[in-house]
């Protein structure tokens, strides 16, 4: 026996650290889901270890059910840590299920568990009908409730709830979750999301209840988009199922049925692009009727696997001004998406009204004007009506695009507080960082982030002011940022789903998704290769290959017809090089041959999707559509390339156009000879312009790294840094706190993101942090731009865990910080050099 002291000293010793730890186990790419509704889920987890180059040799996973084992992988030697499949018997839905992972590293072993549930099947329903109010014509908002009593100790409860509209649910007066503008907005008539809420519950007496809003399923507000005539639509409708599973093993539902009551709420009108009018003398209602058995979306129900949107932050006004007797505007320190948020006190049956804007008008006012007569009733206008003494309020089923708010009818004059701004997106991870020693890059990269944001609400959207729309070439030219800032895989899962439910009888998607059935006639190969090009990002990014494998017939399918309505391998778009410098600030083309921008997007899809089909191990397939992308190449330089000048020119161009250039380039459409040459008339044109880009949503992408990557990283530079008309110093110069539509002053919209995919380059080159394999297995670490700056950073999250890089200059070299995550390679050194390659780790080199 070892003496005491011996003993006294183990007992007191730290405990040593582990080599390995494993953090984000997730099922289906989301953390414990309570709604898995495939049959094969898929498991995941991050290997964390402190010394270099651990790696994973193998892993074992486990899944049971109350504590019986259902599957047992056995050892598997294997690197594979995320997208694991399940390979036991069929899952039982409804119901949850725990899971573990043993995983044996270079370094040790290392476990973890976690749970998800699975979703109910229509028994698991226990009956819920879908219901609502019967008047088909009555605006206010209905409250629903239903009276239960919960008989024993509870083990666990959840509340199953989809929706056509909004539907927030309570529990005894409560909010059950803090979700808003939920559940997630799709095609009805496709498919409807589900989602679920685990609660508590005491035994006694409770009441569950509801609030619904229109969202795009109910719309009264006449709109250009048609969302008021939308196939589905309907006044707003909950099905829900509450179950409660006792801990003496017995099983009850609380469904929607005949037995819920309803009432008009305070609530009176709320409409997603309008606003919402509130009186709250309303609050309790005196009257309740039955509910109504509505007829249900003809959609599947779905689960919702993009993250909930909420209120992320409660930002202060910066100041109050009083432009107009009586009338007060309230300004935030940036432009955001969200609502006011009220907190008042006055005679009873008072109105206040709040008009949200992005920006002010001459007089001080806030410009919260529908200029191109988008809606028939209404735009960003809240109408508040006080009841008996103090009145907190916030809207909760439309949000607006704003910087300022103006009040007017405030009972006397408000305090700085009385006013505050809810920023309110899906509630996604921000996953990516960047900094340097440049301030305008930082404030780009800011700005950038704040404006992805604004326009995440279940959809990557094109402005919370104006139009909520899921615009497809915007999320195309966009995914690569929201993927590198935050973890939007799920997102943009779900997105490419509403892509492929627009698709009409040719196999084209529509240019908007979700659609009401607006512009079913509008040809745009460059707007619709979001369906294409969607989930390569999504690959790239996450390394999730389930979108393309899921949509690559369709894909397939969309791209021979494309290639089949194009003469002579010349396709044409309605949509080219949208709001280049020259355009009208609502919008319009670039003065040029639209012809160009399609044909590019053309082979583009064709090569992308020969590429799938080799993935797929489809290798006849991928020829067919080599074949045709070697023949749209042939065609699109026999008709816009001028081989003597090295210029692309069309039909009808102003003068030299910098987009159909860099198309060219970027896409590899350039005769290998000639690239420098190309290169060379694109960096000479913007030096002419005094180093200004000219170019409009679809080229502004490429600009940046084509110039870098073809030895012009100086002009590059100096358009990233320029600070007057075109560039994104000049909104800066300008108190731009976002990112704007249009290059110019006049821009219609202050939120708008596709001119801000210069954000790619700060990642890539600026930092030097690039992917070079699917899921970031492989990645590339070349700073390009050090001869301008004294230091950069990035980082973002891989499949593997976090990969960052911090590089410095000092003493006439570039010392370079990385963390490389378990499982990944980097290739590391400057351009034109030979890299260093290095394994898992965190790893310091000085680069000559």
């Amino acid at each position: 026996m070892p003496p005491r002291a011996l003993i006294l000293a183990l007992a007191l010793a730290p405990a040593v650290a582990s080599a390995a730890t494993l953090e984000r186990l997730r099922v289906e790419r989301l953390d414990a889901p309570l709604v898995v509704d495939t049959a094969k889920p898929r498991f995941g987890w991050v290997i964390h270890a402190e010394k270099d180059g651990t790696a994973q040799q193998g892993y074992r996973l486990q899944v049971s059910h109350a504590g019986k084992s259902v599957w047992d992988s056995g050892e598997v030697r294997s690197a594979q840590s995320f997208d694991v499949p399940y390979g036991g018997p069929a899952l039982a839905p409804g119901e949850r299920y725990d899971w573990r992972v043993d995983v044996h590293t270079s370094e040790g072993a290392a476990n973890a568990t976690a749970t998800f549930e699975t979703a109910p099947d229509e028994a698991g329903w226990g009956g819920a009908q879908w219901i609502g109010k019967p008047d088909a014509a009555s605006l206010p908002a209905p409250l629903l409730r239903r009276a239960f009593h919960v008989e024993g100790k509870v083990a666990r409860a959840t509340l199953y709830v989809a929706a056509g509209g909004y539907a927030d649910m309570r529990l005894d007066g409560h909010l059950v979750s803090d979700a808003v503008l939920s559940p997630g907005f799709t095609d009805y008539a496709k498919r409807v999301e589900v989602v679920a809420t685990d609660l508590t519950l005491a035994p006694g007496d409770h009441e569950l209840g509801a609030e619904l809003g229109r969202g795009f399923y109910g719309m009264t507000n006449p709109n250009v988009w048609h969302w008021e005539r939308a196939p589905w639509h309907g006044q707003p409708r909950v099905r829900a199922v509450l179950v409660i599973r006792y801990a003496d093993g017995h099983i009850e539902r609380i469904p929607t049925d005949t037995r819920w009551e309803f009432a008009d709420g305070p609530t009176q009108l709320d409409d997603l692009y309008g606003g919402e009018t509130f009186d709250a003398r309303a609050v309790s209602p005196s009257h309740w009727a039955p509910a109504a058995i509505l007829p249900a979306p003809s959609g599947r129900l779905v689960a919702q696997i993009e993250p909930p949107i909420r209120v992320t932050e409660v930002l202060t006004a910066t100041e109050v001004t009083e432009p107009k007797p009586g009338v007060f505007v309230f300004a935030f320190p940036r432009v955001i998406a969200g609502w006011a948020d009220f907190d008042v006190e006055g005679p009873a049956g008072t109105t206040i009204s709040a008009h949200y804007g992005e920006k002010l008008l001459p007089d001080g006012t806030v410009d919260a004007r529908d200029e191109h007569h988008y809606f028939k009733h209404g735009f960003q206008t809240d109408r508040l009506i006080l009841g008996e003494g103090r009145t907190r309020w916030h809207p909760r089923f439309s949000y607006k695009g704003f910087r300022y708010v103006q009040v007017d009818g405030w009972p006397g004059k408000p305090s700085i507080g009385a006013v505050k701004a809810d920023v309110v997106h899906t509630d996604v991870a921000v996953t990516g960082r960047f900094d340097s020693s440049n301030d305008l890059l930082n404030w780009i990269h800011r700005a950038t982030v704040d404006t992805l944001l604004n326009n995440l609400h279940g959809i990557p959207t094109d402005t919370p002011m104006y139009e909520k729309n899921g615009w497809t070439g915007d999320g195309m030219l966009g995914a690569d940022m929201f993927l590198r800032n935050f973890d939007a895989g799920a997102l943009f899962t779900k997105w490419e789903r509403d892509i492929a439910d627009t698709r009409g009888a040719d196999g084209a998607p529509l240019v908007t998704a979700p659609n009401a059935g607006w512009a079913l006639d509008v040809h745009a190969p460059t707007w619709h290769s979001a369906y294409v090009l969607v989930p390569w990002s999504v690959y790239m990014a996450t390394g999730d290959r389930a979108p393309i494998d899921e949509h690559l017939d369709g894909m397939a399918r969309y791209v021979a017809m494309e290639h089949a309505r194009s003469p002579g391998g010349i396709a044409n778009t309605e949509l080219g090089d949208w709001v280049s410098p020259e355009t009208d600030p609502s919008g319009e083309n670039a003065p040029e041959d639209k012809r160009v921008a399609a044909t590019a997007y053309l082979y583009r899809m064709e090569r992308m999707v020969a590429g799938m089909q080799r993935l797929a191990g489809n290798a006849a397939e991928a020829r067919r559509f080599d074949n045709m992308a070697d023949s749209v190449r042939t065609a699109f330089n026999a008709r816009f390339f001028d081989r003597e000048h090295a210029v692309y020119r069309g039909e009808g161009d102003q003068g030299y156009r910098q987009a159909h250039n860099l198309l060219a380039l970027g896409f590899g459409l350039v005769p290998d000879d000639l690239r420098a040459r190309v290169a060379a008339g694109v960096a000479a044109d913007a030096r002419a312009r005094g180093d200004h880009l000219d170019t409009g949503a679809l080229a502004t992408k490429l600009i940046l790294p084509v110039l870098t990557a073809t030895g012009h990283a100086d002009e590059a530079w100096a358009i990233a840094t320029q600070v007057t008309f075109p560039s994104w110093g000049f909104w800066r110069a300008n108190g731009a706190t976002s990112l704007w539509e249009h290059w110019k002053l006049a821009s219609r919209s202050r939120g708008h993101y596709f001119l801000g995919t210069v954000d790619d380059w700060l990642f890539e080159d600026v930092a030097g942090l690039r992917s070079l394999a699917p899921g970031w297995r492989r990645i590339g670490i070349r700073p390009a731009l050090t001869a301008w700056l004294a230091h950069a950073s990035a980082a973002v999250m891989t499949p593997y865990g976090e990969a960052s890089v911090a590089w410095r200059k000092a003493g006439g070299k570039v010392e370079v910080e990385l963390q490389v995550p378990v499982g990944v390679e980097a290739e590391v050194g400057l351009p034109g050099q030979k890299a260093t390659v290095v394994g898992s780790g965190h790893h310091r080199l000085t680069l000559p």
